[in-house]
């Protein structure tokens, strides 16, 4: 039987029906090996990792709180100091909370991209969703009044409602756009440049947005700009809890598709998938979580095209139905990590999230590269 013909990711229709697969021959060997038995190991170390950067997230600041003291709050009772209780309750927990959700969605959506265009360098901020999300929350700031230097906070629950349905529409029309454009481009690496320059044009239209604003509103996006998981309160969680666990399940249930995309477009349609309806899916998915989280945390970099490659270099998978959840293990560990070193403990500094990510992270994530060499293997058939 012939090989199905690989589309690489450069275009969102076949141009042809390819011949479906006989029965009873085998897939690929990316399909074969797709699912090794996981590391229980591994995945156990993960999850206590997780758990221990929880509670020192909780524990140590600006004010350091005793273990006991986190773990008797949290079991519902009161710390050996009333001041302990509030700072956990009403800042730090939020900002943990946050930083899990952030780190989880961020990390699938990058992994839906990453598959999608079958390219390692795609992200949400590659192909210009993110910036469509900053020029969403940009038209917010300046259509909401009042002068504020924390516009997040200032905001209730309507206007935290609206600052994601605009977010997440930004991200979306963006996303579409490209998509759209794609269907006229023969390269995949052109569908990347070309979603790098919807990146620049709606970075334009931000910038001569902020030119006629006023100094407070200016001064609180390029804060909001910087990223960062602080600014978060429990009325704001409301919103944003809801719409990532739903995207996160959204992506969780889209395993088979992915795993079909995989191994390209002309494959997954002889296996049966409608790719117009994974299509719409995956840009739906991607669109809400990268849309939100920055609606609420800033445009937060690295974690979204770094999770997807640590998981698969700790895994050695490339199966979606394990990829998924593992990425958000891995994406809220890193996102925790991101967000105590931030805080820088003993001060009352908070450095830019963005900063911190970076600096932390692409040492890692070379080296993992350098172990692993050939890291397009993981997009091939």
């Amino acid at each position: 039987m012939s090989r199905p013909e690989n589309s690489g990711g450069q275009g969102y229709e076949t141009t042809h029906r390819p011949d479906s697969p006989e029965r009873g021959t085998a897939a690929p060997s990316a399909v074969r090996t797709a699912m090794p038995v996981l590391k229980p190991v591994l995945i156990a170390a993960l999850l206590m990792a997780l758990v221990v950067m929880f509670l020192t997230t909780l524990a140590v600041g600006s004010v350091s709180i005793p273990v006991e003291d986190v773990v008797r709050v949290l079991l519902g009772h009161d710390a050996a100091r009333p001041s302990w209780t509030r700072i956990i309750l009403d800042f730090r927990l939020p900002q943990a909370i946050t930083a899990i959700l952030a780190g989880a969605g961020l990390g699938v959506a990058g992994l839906l991209m990453q598959t999608f265009f079958r390219n390692p360098l795609a992200d949400p901020f590659v192909l210009g969703v993110s910036s469509g999300a900053s020029l969403g929350v940009a038209l917010v700031v300046l259509a909401v009044g009042g002068v504020t230097t924390s516009f997040l906070a200032g905001l209730g629950l309507m206007g935290d409602l609206a600052l994601a349905v605009a977010a997440s529409a930004g991200a979306a029309v963006v996303l579409m756009i490209v998509l759209f454009a794609a269907r006229r481009i023969a390269s995949g690496m052109s569908l990347l440049v070309l979603g790098l320059l919807f990146g620049y044009l709606t970075s334009a239209a931000v910038s001569l947005l902020l030119y006629f604003s006023i100094p407070e509103r200016i001064q609180a996006y390029i804060t909001w700009t910087f990223g960062s998981f602080t600014g978060v309160t429990w009325g704001q969680l409301v919103i944003l809890g809801p719409m990532i666990a739903g995207g996160l399940f959204a992506a969780f249930l889209l395993g088979k598709p992915l795993n079909a995309l995989l191994l390209g477009e002309s494959y997954a349609f002889s296996m049966g998938i409608n790719l117009m309806r994974a299509r719409f899916a995956i840009l739906t998915t991607t669109a809400v979580l990268a849309g939100t989280i920055t609606a609420f945390c800033g445009p937060i970099g690295f974690i979204g095209i770094a999770v997807p490659h640590l998981c698969r270099s700790l895994f050695n998978t490339a199966d979606h139905h394990q990829l998924t959840p593992l990425t958000m293990l891995v994406g809220a560990l890193v996102a925790l990590i991101a967000a105590f070193a931030a805080s820088v403990p003993g001060s009352n500094i908070v450095l830019p999230l963005n900063a911190v990510t970076s600096l932390i992270g692409a040492p890692v994530v070379i080296w993992v590269l350098l172990r692993r060499q050939n890291i397009k293997e993981s997009f091939s058939s």
